[in-house]
């Protein structure tokens, strides 16, 4: 996968409120006597919270068997939360676990059919498995949600696996719906560039991917190459080759300056 097709975010969650929170039993002292503190059904709740926020700043770090402690902790306090079986999923994931992920976000979606964060999770899952068509569905129905508000994500996965089954005509479909919605993401953008290049409509391709490249902030190794595959794919030599040089001078062991210096523009 490539930069511009995943991205994590994690929150931060203080010592203070770590100690607070997820202390089993609090000792505090009044008039010099020791007081016991059994912590109550809305300690738990919080406690629970915090260790389903540090299982995704776990999980965002690549420390997938913390985060599957910290899971743990969760369910053992509240064994029926649907989004603790989802970021599961998420984990067993990233570990390579295919069937407990499966079985993760089945189970988050027998508790909570309507979430479209979930459905979102389980068709990328599903998607990184080649289940292309049962991965177009859960993107369906999470788009279907009504209170669903993260649609252009949903667009966006969902145009990426459309690509990879090779429905290229769907995927730019759904792609510039995406860029509709949310023409700000780079992501989208290069997505998108990508497969108007396979389609063959080269004018539209060099628009998206020339708004990457025009910021050089957001410019990365693949942008550039795909601007001079476009530009090699026009019969644009010279600014094929003027792409090409400035792939190999800002990113030059990455491996889409190698394929510049190889001449391999098509593959």
């Amino acid at each position: 996968m490539n930069a511009w097709r995943a991205a994590a975010a994690a929150g931060i969650v203080t010592t203070a409120l770590l100690t607070a929170l997820l202390a089993g039993c609090v000792t505090q002292t009044q008039g010099g006597n020791s007081v016991e503190h059994t912590p109550t059904a809305a300690d738990k709740e919080r406690g629970a919270g915090v260790h389903l926020e540090l299982a995704s700043l776990y999980l965002s770090r690549g420390q997938t068997q913390t985060a599957l402690d910290e899971i743990k902790q969760v369910l053992a306090v509240k064994p029926d939360l649907p989004k603790a079986y989802d970021l599961q999923g998420l984990i067993y994931a990233a570990q390579g676990d295919t069937n407990r992920a499966q079985a993760s976000f089945e189970r988050a979606l027998q508790l909570a059919p309507g979430d479209g964060g979930t459905r979102h999770n389980y068709g990328w899952f599903l998607c990184q498995q080649q289940r292309y068509d049962e991965a177009d569905e859960q993107f369906a129905q999470a788009l279907a949600e009504p209170r669903y508000g993260d649609a252009e994500r949903t667009l966006l996965a969902r145009g990426v696996c459309q690509a990879r089954a090779g429905h290229w005509a769907l995927a730019e479909r759904t792609l510039s719906r995406s860029y509709e919605l949310d023409s700000a993401n780079p992501a989208t953008a290069y997505n998108l560039s990508d497969v108007l290049l396979h389609l063959g409509q080269l004018d539209r391709a060099r628009f998206y991917v020339g708004r990457i490249n025009a910021n050089r902030e957001q410019s990365t190794a693949q942008s550039l190459w795909l601007a001079a595959r476009i530009e090699h794919r026009a019969g644009n030599l010279q600014a094929a080759r003027a792409l090409g040089r400035q792939l190999a001078d800002r990113f030059p062991k990455s491996p889409e300056a190698l394929r510049y210096e190889a001449g391999k523009y098509d593959e």
